[in-house]
């Protein structure tokens, strides 16, 4: 990715389980080859049931989140209708297809809570859009997705419910995921923001990296 050839990067990864999404990223931000501050915050929440978890440069990351959180407010004034999770992310892709010829460098994945459950989307900077159960993105995303597909089968069990249970093996495994990430990447690390999405509302967690 061209982030990686400037030197910026992250890990952020997301899942579903149940009814609920569980969205992380570390806080490192680097440039360069330089560690610029270790408080970044990568999990932004753009509306009371939808989040972020981006990587890539982290200017790009907020502006996006600050359009969509205001494009989302616009959508749901003038329809008088709340807006899908799929709705939310077909609109982002919409704004990052117009933006071709200078793209956000960054990666996201998009996820929420809506009437129809619990959603998980990717996207690339040019806003190809993947629904999926789990995903990692970024510059650590090849070993968070190692530690995701070797442990996420073990929740499939229980994949339909959302106890408190349930919901906290997910959180230990997205924050086991991101860990083993910083552990390689140096590009990642210092400290964990986690956002817990459910139908009313979202939780945001941080944890130390070790």
């Amino acid at each position: 990715m061209a982030y990686e050839q400037l030197g910026t990067g992250a890990t952020a990864v997301g899942l579903k389980i149940g009814n609920v999404v569980v969205l992380g990223s570390e806080k490192r931000f680097g440039y360069g080859g330089f560690v610029m501050s270790r408080s970044a915050k990568k999990v932004f929440k753009i509306h009371d049931r939808i989040a972020i978890a981006a990587a890539g440069i982290f200017a790009d990351m907020i502006t996006i989140s600050r359009i969509m959180s205001t494009e989302i407010r616009y959508y749901e004034m003038s329809s008088g209708t709340r807006i899908s999770v799929r709705g939310a992310a077909k609109l982002l892709s919409a704004i990052l297809y117009s933006y071709k010829y200078t793209p956000f460098i960054t990666e996201l994945i998009v996820g929420g809570v809506d009437e129809e459950g619990a959603h998980i989307y990717v996207m690339d900077p040019l806003g190809s859009v993947i629904e999926d159960e789990y995903a990692a993105v970024g510059t650590g995303a090849p070993i968070a997705i190692g530690v995701i597909e070797t442990e996420y089968p073990s929740l499939v069990p229980r994949k339909t419910q959302d106890d408190k249970e349930s919901v906290e093996d997910a959180v230990n495994l997205v924050v086991k995921a991101i860990r083993a990430a910083a552990a390689r990447d140096t590009m990642s690390g210092d400290g964990i923001d986690i956002a817990i999405v459910r139908s009313n509302g979202i939780e945001e967690r941080t944890y130390p990296i070790r």
